[in-house]
């Protein structure tokens, strides 16, 4: 029963995503409510969205296009319909899609409005045609139906009462202890879906290093290994691999990346460290996947207090489970994964989110050394102790802690970031 639970969570949490999420999401929410109208002129189009969605899609690049922007993901759902994708809505796009869209914000602006919401993830969508007003409201969750209104009549009225409460039932389960005695036991027949991750985000990462995607921060760090600048390490690997990946995923490459707990990047950075180092170590097909269920399966617990989206960087968490992962590919103990744990979340905490965009993969690249220092130390019992900081005894009270920091840290400081990034527009 237990190992059902957790394959039901792998199965919920990591998903298929085409380019940034959050673009995805208001395309998504869009297509919906195009779905539901029948009118066939469009008079009027409403976008309210949270901070953290407004601050994801301004500087992002959405596949196929070269461009960004709230209106333009809008006007892309509208466009290309195509709801029953969902994540991978901005999969189906043509070059005649953006000449159609552009014609749509030019014949009909799209009105963007900051919510006020508790919701970290909230997308409300109306569109106002010459025969009727639709309103679609996705909240907690990048793809979750919270509203559907058609000319007042109230189709669907199902909001979440947490960001996370799709995985709140079974948050009991979530715990480092739980999770290793899973990845330990559970038959291997049933990580199919570690296995499909692994191939799609691999490949993701092969394309940042071969092409010129954003900063190009993994292409230069393995430049840099060829020229003998950087050692040709385990370390060295990982931040190229992994960085890569978020290269060419926030430049707008036309692959897809699994998600881990609603993010692209995080789902990157949970599973391709732990990739790279197995590659460079020529460990098996068995060995690779557990470890990479195990960095998954941390970052989900550990997401599951910080929150979906926040004020901090997400990929912190993600390359705690990345640390993680990586301790178990080394033959370390359940307690030095508890150790590598500790240490990550005593290192990279406070690194801000700023938005997604090309820089991510500077972050990325960071957490990344973070995760293999944290793994190498934790690998000779070394530990942050409970005297220092937010660290806690127990891992589990170090994670209370952070999620504790994130929510308090998220509503002021991401008005602020926001703001920042909107008078920029202005400005420029």
């Amino acid at each position: 029963m237990e190992s059902n639970c957790f394959i039901e969570i792998l199965n919920a949490e990591l998903v298929m995503a085409f380019g940034c999420t959050e673009p995805g999401a208001v395309a998504y929410a869009a297509a919906l409510a195009r779905k539901h109208s029948s009118g066939s002129e469009i008079r009027k189009i409403e976008v309210s969205a949270s901070v953290d969605i407004i601050k994801n899609v301004a500087a992002v690049t959405i596949p196929g296009t070269n461009r960004c922007g709230m209106d333009l993901a809008t006007a892309l759902g509208i466009i290309i319909g195509s709801s029953e994708k969902k994540l991978e809505i901005l999969s189906a796009i043509i070059p005649q899609d953006v000449i159609k869209a552009q014609e749509l914000i030019t014949q009909t602006p799209i009105t963007v409005n900051v919510a006020q919401t508790p919701y970290n993830i909230y997308i409300a969508v109306t569109l106002e045609t010459n025969t009727d007003q639709v309103s679609v409201v996705l909240a907690g969750h990048h793809t979750h139906l919270a509203k559907l209104e058609v000319d007042g009549n109230v189709l669907t009225d199902d909001f979440p009462s947490d960001d996370n409460n799709h995985i709140l039932k079974l948050e009991k389960l979530l715990t480092i202890d739980n999770i290793w005695n899973f990845v330990q036991n559970i038959e291997m027949s049933n990580l199919d879906i570690i296995k499909r991750l692994i191939k799609i985000n691999n490949r993701l990462g092969q394309e940042g290093l071969t092409s010129s995607y954003g900063l190009e921060v993994g292409r230069t760090i393995l430049n840099n290994i060829g020229n003998g600048f950087l050692p040709d390490d385990l370390c060295s690997y990982a931040m190229a691999l992994t960085s890569a990946g978020t290269d060419a995923r926030m430049a707008g490459c036309s692959l897809p990346a699994f998600a881990n707990s609603g993010s692209g990047n995080q789902g990157i950075q949970s599973s391709l460290p732990v990739v790279a180092i197995a590659q460079k170590l020529n460990k098996n097909e068995e060995t690779t996947i557990r470890a990479v269920a195990l960095s998954c399966l941390i970052s989900i617990y550990v997401k599951s207090s910080f929150g979906r989206l926040s004020a901090l960087c997400g990929a912190t968490v993600a390359a705690t489970g990345a640390s993680s992962g990586i301790v178990y590919l080394l033959g370390g103990s359940l307690e030095q994964i508890k150790y590598t744990s500790q240490n990550m979340l005593g290192n990279v905490t406070g690194i801000l989110c700023d938005g997604a965009k090309a820089g991510c993969a500077l972050k990325i690249a960071t957490c990344t050394s973070a995760a293999v220092q944290s793994a190498l130390l934790s690998l000779n019992n070394i530990a942050i102790q409970s005297t220092d900081g937010i660290i806690e005894e127990n891992i589990e009270g170090t994670i209370h802690n952070l999620g504790k920091i994130s929510k308090i840290i998220s509503n002021s400081t991401n008005k602020t970031i926001l703001n920042i990034i909107l008078d920029k527009k202005r400005v420029y």
